[in-house]
């Protein structure tokens, strides 16, 4: 049986928090991540999984346009990722990811009041582990989801990157 392989492709983009990973193909991103997140391989493992796909090194339209947002959402000058993105995920992780869409520029929520959001209200814990498997940070803002009480919680690629990008978003509303 012959299988047909998705062929993507990946650019190292290097950026105010550091360098980023970047896969797509010539209609959209499945992945952007930092390269020294720690979920990274496991993310990039799975996508190839995924979609029997093959990775090479190489730039696509979507990357230069995502480049180009990028660097406006780091001037203060963008607040919403127009880039073409692929969701792949369980249906719940697509629920929250879609949730995590909706909390507005310079704000954040709670674990739980996300949990509410997808008609989940004690299922705090998958929303964290949806929020974990994110393979589209800052497009997908997971950053803007805190603990209840108020501190930081988790995010894969450093808390330092977190509070830049709460901060920043903070100003740049403002």
């Amino acid at each position: 049986m012959n299988q047909h392989t998705t062929t993507l492709l990946q650019a190292s983009l290097e950026t105010a928090l550091g360098s980023m990973l970047v896969i797509a193909d010539d209609n959209a991103l499945y992945l952007v991540d930092f390269i020294d997140d720690s979920k990274l391989e496991q993310k990039v493992k799975r996508l190839k999984k995924q979609l029997n796909a093959t990775i090479i090194t190489g730039r696509t339209p979507v990357i230069d346009l995502f480049e180009q947002e990028l660097m406006l959402y780091s001037a203060g000058r963008l607040q919403l990722f127009k880039t073409p993105v692929v969701l792949l995920g369980t249906p719940f992780q697509q629920k929250v990811w879609q949730a995590l869409q909706k909390i507005p520029f310079g704000q954040t929520c709670s674990y739980a009041q996300l949990a509410q959001v997808v008609g989940k209200t004690t299922a705090w814990r998958a929303v964290a582990q949806a929020n974990s498997a994110n393979r589209l940070p800052i497009i997908i803002p997971c950053h803007r989801v805190i603990n209840t009480n108020g501190a930081l919680g988790g995010y894969s690629s450093g808390l330092a990157r977190k509070v830049w990008l709460l901060k920043h978003e903070k100003e740049s509303a403002s």
